[in-house]
């Protein structure tokens, strides 16, 4: 047992000790200098052949000014909001530090500092390790600037190193980015809102901040802005540090911040590449957006300088011959996006975000979802079927060559036979296009033509689920609607960038890799983690991504998307046009390269897209007409000196299984020379004697239901065998009085076909 003398003398050794330690710490610590934070460096982004894109940094948006030009409002604004005690506490919040130990401790990230102190030591602290270590550095650097520091200096550093967004560092850059005007000129009301971004400018912007978080939409930022804002000046009021005149005239109004500004060096499409860039450096490592944009990164990009400015080219190309915003009402704010991406490798290799930051346009809309994409969504429906089968099919695929009806104007059935309805309870009717009467159509020649009904029905069939899940699969994250019908036909909002992605999918036979714009980032020449190439996924079955191509060729051969055959190589795609004209896409790929433009025009002040139905003189815009003449022209550019490589072939799949009411394939029969001649109707005279045809399993519009395609070699009559009377005896029936358009089949004439078109 040890004596009470021995158990003192360790406790007051280890107090001791404790004491020794602590007084170390806190004498080899030094308090930081505010001056030393406002150092800049530029972040330089480089091409993917090593040459320098770009070198952007912060230095001239940050100027550190005393705390006697700092507005009393905006000082007691912070204090308010933030530290209410400031004045009165050690600079060190105890339940604090231990909350961010215990977070450590369970593996999550540091946490800031609760006190004004705290956060201008963290600040100035600019080593980027996350640990424990730091924690304690700090703590005790904290407790040192509480001590040796005057409570105003500390607030003045404070202010001068807090990040204020749009690479505003200190309150004076930040009065100048927001309100064009010196730190000094703030009025309480403004002081306010930049309060607000210190609780985080990527939410507390009104600009907005999608390019870093899709949520972070101008309204949902300007009504959080908002709130803080006002419960800001109400804690400054009831913290005596507004009366009651003051504060009412501040709280009058919210004081709506300018706009964004171009950045140097920011302009053209460089704008949204280093976005783009950015962004993805942010999302897939440690670093935060206030350490990126204090500067010291090198980041080597996948952008292809030459593809970049092709793909520019093009969109300006095609606005000049097409549009005319000058003279024409309707061309007026029309916006396009277009992203490149490699296939088996998933390289972000080219995109057009807009017309650049110096415009004032910093949205990125080559990475933006909001656009619905139409009928480009097509595709995953037939993949879909194809993979999973319909729920009479599965689990056996259904082939491309069964038949759905594409009449306009259809009720949608329900597996259990039901039909859906309206919010009101009233029918839901499916429309395409136009009114056009085409009858039961293979899937194959509803892709081609790109009639609606036939992949609504088809999608509930499948199941809306597993269509949803197969656009995941090949790379769709983001902007799914609601599973109603009409999401098997575009309701979707995907970015430009995600919609080349996944097309790049059925490029690598169902092969499927994230798209990445980062191959390498460095911070002062170290290389930091997070940044390896993607690994490939089996997205769908490799026949089930063949036959979309197939299909999707044909849409290109024969189909809405024949603009594409001037690119002059082997190639698939599909056209997408929205209601009322909203958007217009065309998302195609060869080989070697995938590729999606959107076309769209949006109100500059709500945001809200506009209806393009007059825009460029026509009458509508659709996916096969300007989207595929920019696709052209960039991939003719981007693809020169390229060899046109094949597809792979695709192999028959599924079985063909019509959609219930789909008429029976017709049997061959050799007619026979009836015995008598019926008294109903006279026998037919040999010239209008019908010839007995057998149905080729090519020809999608074989049987002749009012499946025509003027010009196309697989027209069936318009009319044919619409008229056709058979009697008992007369088992050939009359041929239809009308023979329809073009060179495949005529139609059906009773049991037998009637005269070709």
């Amino acid at each position: 047992m040890p004596s009470w003398k021995l158990v003192s003398g360790l406790f007051i050794g280890f107090v001791g000790c404790l004491v020794a330690t602590f007084g170390i710490a806190y004498a080899m610590v030094s308090i930081p200098n505010e001056n030393d934070a406002a150092k800049s460096q530029n972040n330089v982004y480089y091409w993917a052949n090593g040459a320098q894109m770009v070198a952007t940094g912060t230095g001239a948006n940050r100027q550190n000014i005393p705390i006697e030009q700092i507005p009393k409002a905006m000082q007691f604004a912070v204090i308010s909001a933030e530290n209410k005690s400031f004045y009165s506490d050690s600079g060190v919040d105890p339940m604090g530090i231990a909350r961010a130990l215990a977070n450590m401790a369970r593996g999550g990230q540091t946490q800031g500092g609760s006190t004004i102190t705290q956060q201008f030591v963290k600040n100035t602290y600019l080593s980027q390790e996350q640990s424990i270590s730091r924690k304690f550095k700090e703590m005790f650097i904290s407790i040192k600037v509480g001590t040796k520091v005057k409570k105003p200096q500390i607030l003045q550093g404070y202010l001068n190193t807090s990040y204020f967004g749009r690479g505003a560092y200190g309150i004076q850059a930040a009065a100048q980015t927001y309100y064009g005007k010196d730190a000094a000129k703030l009025t309480p009301s403004e002081c306010a809102v930049l309060a607000a971004l210190l609780k985080g400018p990527t939410y507390y912007d009104p600009a907005g901040a999608t390019d870093l978080d899709k949520s972070a939409t101008q309204d949902a930022n300007t009504k959080r802005s908002k709130d803080r804002w006002s419960w800001i000046l109400g804690e400054m009021h009831k913290d005596k540090h507004l009366t009651d005149a003051d504060y009412q005239e501040a709280i009058k109004k919210y004081p709506t911040p300018q706009g964004r500004k171009a950045i140097k060096g920011m302009t053209g499409q460089i704008s949204y590449l280093a976005d783009t860039a950015k962004r993805y450096v942010l999302a897939h490592s440690d670093i935060t957006e206030a350490q990126f944009d204090k500067g010291g990164y090198q980041i080597y990009t996948t952008f292809d300088k030459d593809k970049v400015t092709a793909l520019t080219a093009a969109v300006k190309k095609i606005q000049k011959d097409r549009l005319d915003p000058k003279n024409r009402e309707l061309d007026k704010y029309v916006q396009f996006g277009a992203a490149s991406v490699v296939p088996n490798d998933g390289a972000i290799v080219a995109l057009y975000g807009g017309a650049g930051y110096e415009n004032g346009h910093f949205t990125n809309n080559a990475d933006t979802s909001g656009v619905p994409v139409g009928s480009t969504w097509k595709p995953f429906v037939l993949a879909a079927a194809m993979e999973y089968g319909t729920y009479k099919t599965a689990p056996t695929g259904l082939s491309p060559m069964s038949k759905y009806n594409g009449n306009d104007h259809l009720k949608v059935r329900r597996p259990d036979g039901t039909y859906f309805l309206n919010k009101d309870n009233s029918t839901f009717f499916q429309n395409n296009e136009s009114d056009h009467a085409w009858g039961y159509i293979t899937l194959r020649k509803a892709m081609e033509q790109s009639v609606n009904t036939p992949f609504v029905q088809l999608g509930v069939d499948v199941g809306l689920s597993k269509v949803r899940d197969v656009a995941r699969a090949s790379g769709i994250q983001t902007g799914f609607e609601g599973l109603n019908p009409s999401f098997a036909i575009g309701t979707s909002t995907p970015s430009a960038i995600r919609m080349a992605d996944a097309y790049a999918t059925f490029a690598a036979s169902g092969k499927h890799t994230d798209p990445y714009s980062v191959t390498q980032v460095k911070y002062n020449g170290t290389d930091q983690p997070g940044f390896s190439k993607p690994k490939s996924t089996q997205a769908m079955d490799a026949n089930v991504a063949n036959n979309v191509t197939d299909t999707l060729e044909n849409v290109i051969q024969n189909g809405t998307g024949q603009n594409a055959k001037a690119l002059g190589r082997t190639a698939a795609g599909k056209t997408g046009t929205t209601d009322s004209n909203k958007s217009a896409w065309f998302v195609g790929y060869t080989r070697q390269l995938s590729t999606s433009v959107a076309m769209f025009r949006e109100n500059p002040k709500t945001h809200r897209l506009l209806s393009m139905n007059g825009t460029a003189g026509v009458a509508s815009i659709h996916g096969g007409d300007i989207p595929t003449s920019v696709w052209t022209e960039y991939m003719k550019a981007a693809l020169k000196g390229k060899s046109d490589e094949s597809f792979p072939s695709a192999e028959k799949i599924g079985e063909v299984d019509d959609e219930a009411g789909a008429p029976s394939p017709t049997p061959t029969i050799t007619p026979t020379q009836p015995t008598e001649t019926p008294t109903e109707s006279p026998s037919p005279t040999p010239s209008d004697t019908p010839t007995t045809q057998s149905p080729s399993p090519t020809d999608s519009c074989q049987f002749g239901f009012n499946c025509d395609n003027t010009g196309g070699t697989d027209a069936g009559g318009t009319d044919g065998g619409v008229t056709g009377s058979p009697t008992p005896t007369d088992t050939t029936g009359n041929g239809g009085t009308t023979r329809g358009n073009g060179n495949g089949n005529g139609g059906n004439g009773g049991l037998f076909a009637g005269t070709n078109g």
